[in-house]
């Protein structure tokens, strides 16, 4: 009996060893697959949007380079440029759309080409700025005393540009940026300008006046046309580093000798590429024999500026000429021109 129940315990033994090996084995037919990857929803890039303008409030009065107070009544939205410079200004800043209205002698940017011409340089059509409806007219003082009061007088408003100084030049910009409800786009193009001009100064600002060369900067050739003082030219010879031998003589541009060339002695002559002239100006300074013997033409310090329209058109790439003129004026501080 004993040997019995000691049997019968082995067997139950066996028998729960078999049931849980068959337990913990997975059937052979059974597929484990594992849990997919949680479904996330892609999600596009957010858009970056531009900082909005900030527009003024108006009516808006304004003191522009005449000293003429103006009001203008409200954001302008058909503008006429009656100046190369103002046309360069409101393309930086991106109002060409608003643009309806240039001269004939307005070609920068390539799309400034194609706008309509209203006018000549110092001869606008009154007629064809009226028939554009402008609510806005950027001048030049070369139209003080004709042009203007006759805009005036049909009740249009006119902002005269008339820049002595690159910072006028500067404070231009500026000033037809916040007009225009560009005030940011405008801070923007004057501080990376102001930059620039900086980047020159600060290498001559401090320069003796013996290692200032004594400058001319010749805009045509007969007779000889030159700048004196009161022009941003001037102030751009000053900056890159140099004297402009006008400068105490006269105020804008004005006709001068040869015997005053000779008097003065530059040692320096930057000459202007004006027009469709080419090397006209250039050949005939180097082929003239009674300025044969001053400094500029023994030590072969004559130069044609790149464009002509750099330092002879007041606007954004003023600072172009500066950089330029400065190279020609100080190589051995800029560096040479290629």
């Amino acid at each position: 009996m004993k040997r019995y129940i000691l049997s019968l315990l082995t067997l139950m033994m066996v028998l729960g060893t078999v049931f849980l090996t068959a337990c913990a084995t997975p059937s052979p037919t059974q597929e484990i697959t594992p849990s997919p990857p949680p479904i996330t929803e892609e999600k596009p890039p957010r858009e970056v949007k531009p900082e909005p303008e900030e527009i003024p409030h108006f009516p808006l009065t304004i003191v522009d380079d005449l000293g003429r107070t103006v009001t203008i009544e409200r954001l302008p939205q058909r503008i006429v440029s009656l100046a190369p410079s103002n046309t360069e200004i409101l393309f930086a800043l991106g109002l060409e759309d608003r643009l309806v209205g240039t001269t004939d002698y307005c070609d920068y940017p390539e799309a400034a080409k194609a706008k309509p011409r209203v006018a000549g340089y110092s001869t606008p059509d009154i007629e064809k700025v009226v028939s554009v409806e402008p609510d806005l007219i950027l001048a030049e003082s070369i139209h003080e005393k004709l042009v203007l009061p006759a805009l005036e007088k049909l009740g249009l408003t006119v902002i005269v540009t008339s820049a002595e100084s690159i910072d006028t030049v500067i404070k231009d910009i500026a000033l037809v940026g916040q007009i225009n409800g560009k005030s940011r786009a405008s801070s923007q193009l004057t501080n990376n300008l102001t930059n620039r001009i900086e980047a020159v100064t600060t290498k001559t600002k401090d320069l003796p006046a013996e290692k200032r060369p004594r400058v001319l900067y010749v805009c045509w050739h007969d007779p000889i046309w030159t700048m004196g003082r009161k022009t941003f030219i001037n102030d751009l010879i000053w900056k890159a580093g140099g004297v402009n031998i006008f400068a105490n003589d006269f105020e804008k541009s004005r006709v001068v000798s040869l015997e005053a060339v000779v008097a003065k002695n530059p040692q320096v002559i930057i000459v202007s590429g004006m027009s469709t002239s080419g090397n006209l100006i250039y050949n005939s300074i180097m082929k003239e024999t009674r300025l044969a013997g001053i400094d500029a033409i023994v030590n072969n310090r004559v130069y044609r500026i790149s464009d002509a329209n750099l330092i002879e058109r007041p606007g954004p790439r003023t600072v172009d000429g500066l950089e330029e003129v400065a190279k020609l004026i100080h190589p051995e501080i800029f560096g040479t021109t290629k």
